[in-house]
């Protein structure tokens, strides 16, 4: 997969979401299509410029509400998953998006015992081609990623700079789509 100069996502709609999943695959191999449903929403999806440039060519039809800087959504890899994920960056900011937060956090994989007593809601996973399943901690503040890091990381400084580095202070911050 080559990087992409464009690092824009998008926030949609469409009439019938079961056509997302019967046209997704019919772009071809050179396309990576994804799209999330944002959570607390029933129909706002939000998805990469590279599937939503895919979904022009091939004419989807979707109604765009909204787009948002993806360089205002931070990701922190493990070494493997920077690996494996190096090229989904995207991907992984259109996840953080749906779960309405400005940052992700790789706390495990493929079955790692994580601690959830936060709340199950606030991680998510997503599963490399290569075939390993990572799992995130998302966060809506920088106070909350710092207090996080801070608590279960606390030797990890490396992690506590990316908190403290988050490009905004809340998700209150993130583009409307409404």
């Amino acid at each position: 997969m080559k990087p992409r100069l464009d690092n824009r996502l998008y926030y949609f709609t469409v009439e019938d979401e079961s056509l997302l999943g019967e046209t997704f695959p019919r772009f071809g191999e050179d396309t990576y299509a994804i799209a999330y449903k944002v959570m607390g929403t029933e129909d706002v999806f939000v998805t990469t410029a590279e599937t939503k440039d895919a979904m022009e060519r091939h004419d989807v039809p979707h109604n765009r509400l909204a787009e948002e800087d993806g360089i205002r959504v931070a990701i922190h890899h493990t070494e493997l998953s920077r690996e494996e994920l190096g090229d989904y960056e995207d991907a992984l900011k259109a996840l953080a998006l749906s779960y309405r937060s400005i940052g992700l956090l790789c706390v495990g994989v493929n079955g790692d015992k994580v601690d959830l007593t936060d709340g199950a809601k606030a991680y998510c996973y997503f599963t490399a081609p290569a075939g390993h399943t990572f799992l995130w901690r998302s966060f809506r503040s920088r106070d909350e990623a710092i207090e996080y890091v801070e608590d279960r990381y606390p030797e990890d400084d490396e992690a506590l700079d990316w908190a403290r580095s988050l490009p905004l202070d809340s998700a209150e911050l993130l583009v409307s789509y409404h």
